[in-house]
């Protein structure tokens, strides 16, 4: 059995992240701002009052996990607020970088000290993260954010290679959740999280660094 910490785990892929993997036999560390009826009826171990932006609440956190060995970190929590180039709004873009890019980073940074040689980080960023991809413009707080947050997570591959630890950059697909407003055209959070976990499964020191879509595609940066 595993150990897995998910942040953002409240609900949509989060919280599907926590029930296959309790399904799996795994044991999952829900950490969320605040924990939704349903995740707290899964029966895992849930961390809740948890801000990532905040350093205080992110040592808050550490404290509560003590000497816990992490075998992999999923930085899953994240925002969406639409900024165009007719409406913007600075300061929805500055909120975006912050919970988007430097928490995931704040969080990694912090739990370093639980993870050891074989463990794996998981960074959840998007295919709208992409520069090469980008077709239609506009959504620049979020598209710049999940740059920065690939970026954080190419040079986390890097420098934790010689820890032995590996990092995935993971694109989940367009999914039926409340951040997309339940698209009728996205995959189910089932359907995201079984290709998501099979690609942090498959994650190694000689593949680590990649940017995947949950499909398996490779995407381009």
């Amino acid at each position: 059995m595993a150990t897995y910490l998910v942040t953002g785990a409240n609900r949509g892929i989060g919280y599907e992240y926590c029930r296959q993997l309790q399904a799996r036999g795994d044991r999952a560390i829900a950490v969320c701002r605040s924990a939704s009826e349903e995740l707290k009826r899964l029966g895992v171990q849930v961390e809740e009052g948890i801000d990532i932006t905040s350093d205080a609440s992110v040592e808050d956190l550490c404290d509560r996990l003590g000497d816990t060995a992490i075998d992999v970190l999923i930085n899953n929590a994240g925002i969406i607020k639409r900024v165009t180039l007719e409406d913007l709004d600075f300061e929805s873009i500055r909120e975006q970088f912050e919970v988007n890019a430097l928490g995931p980073l704040r969080v990694t940074h912090a739990l370093l000290p639980l993870l050891k040689a074989g463990s794996k980080i998981a960074l959840m960023t998007s295919r709208m993260g992409s520069i090469a991809d980008n077709t239609s413009g506009s959504s620049y707080g979020y598209r710049m954010s999940k740059v920065a947050l690939s970026m954080a997570g190419k040079s986390l591959s890097l420098d934790l290679k010689s820890r032995a630890i590996a990092i995935a950059i993971l694109h989940p697909g367009l999914v039926q959740t409340r951040m997309t407003n339940f698209t009728s055209g996205g995959i189910t959070p089932e359907e995201s999280v079984k290709g998501l976990l099979a690609r942090i499964d498959e994650l190694t020191l000689e593949n680590t660094g990649t940017f995947w879509h949950a499909n398996g595609e490779v995407l381009p940066w």
